[in-house]
């Protein structure tokens, strides 16, 4: 492999260390709102999930970041925590 793409990818792979940090520190938000839930059908805020949805297509506009990328991996983000959000119901 050539040089040049592995000095990207160790980059890369530390970019991800410091986005697994901030995933760490999102959970622990999402903790405490959970933590603040009575009901299940508390969950899912179909505003809410709107709201972050048009922030980020606006915000990534302003910084010229493909809006298709970030997009998808809100909404993906969104469904992970979700389904964190149902399977820690109670616990916290």
């Amino acid at each position: 492999m050539n040089k040049k793409i592995r000095k990207i990818r160790k980059k890369l792979d530390k970019l991800d260390d410091k986005m697994l940090l901030i995933i760490k520190k999102r959970i622990s938000l999402v903790d405490k709102i959970l933590s603040n839930k009575k009901k299940k059908n508390q969950i899912v805020d179909k505003k809410r999930i709107k709201i972050i949805l048009n922030n980020i297509k606006k915000k990534s506009k302003i910084k010229k970041i493909d809006v298709e990328v970030t997009n998808h991996i809100w909404k993906q983000m969104i469904k992970s925590f979700i389904k964190y959000e149902y399977r820690n119901f109670g616990k916290k």
